[in-house]
């Protein structure tokens, strides 16, 4: 079986990693700023890890377009949603920290960056349609996670295909 080269494994592990770290990052975020006790620095590390998943999937992107993709396994509806699921991560991977960014330009939250004020960040971001929209594909791209892994077990141990090898470092045997 063709593996992803190996720029491109490295790649999505570390784009899993730094999405894990940015969710629990962004959800102690939120935990705090209902508590009533933000803090600026976390702010800037979710937006600095933020900024790295988008430096990392636009290299992937680049990556991908120079070394190419194993071909896929079959041409079955299932076949198609997958690939379908794998763009749709990709955009998502792109528009969601696009949508923490303009979240931090439309909020009172660039208003403490710029003045390196911890106070002046807002203890509320219904109204910023931007965190709306952040949420919202967040959301979403969990949801297509929990799939893309359902299809790699259900490969690895129904079908017994070996798929996941594709992604993994380790040499054949």
């Amino acid at each position: 079986m063709e593996k992803y080269s190996k720029r491109m494994i490295i790649g999505h592990w570390l784009t899993l990693a730094l999405v894990v770290v940015a969710f629990f990052l962004g959800d102690s975020l939120d935990d705090a700023r209902h508590e009533g006790t933000p803090a600026l620095t976390g702010y800037i590390i979710h937006a600095v890890v933020g900024l790295s998943v988008l430096a990392l999937i636009l290299a992937r992107l680049f990556f991908r377009h120079q070394d190419g993709t194993p071909p896929a396994l079959g041409q079955s509806l299932m076949d198609k949603v997958a690939k379908g699921i794998h763009h749709a991560l990709y955009t998502l991977l792109v528009l969601i920290p696009v949508s923490g960014f303009l979240t931090i330009a439309t909020s009172d939250i660039r208003k403490a960056f710029l003045a390196h004020d911890d106070r002046l960040l807002p203890k509320k971001l219904e109204g910023v349609t931007a965190h709306g929209v952040h949420e919202l594909l967040l959301t979403v791209m969990l949801v297509l996670i929990a799939i893309h892994l359902l299809g790699a077990l259900k490969h690895q141990f129904v079908l017994k295909d070996n798929i996941m090898g594709r992604m993994s470092l380790r040499k054949k045997n």
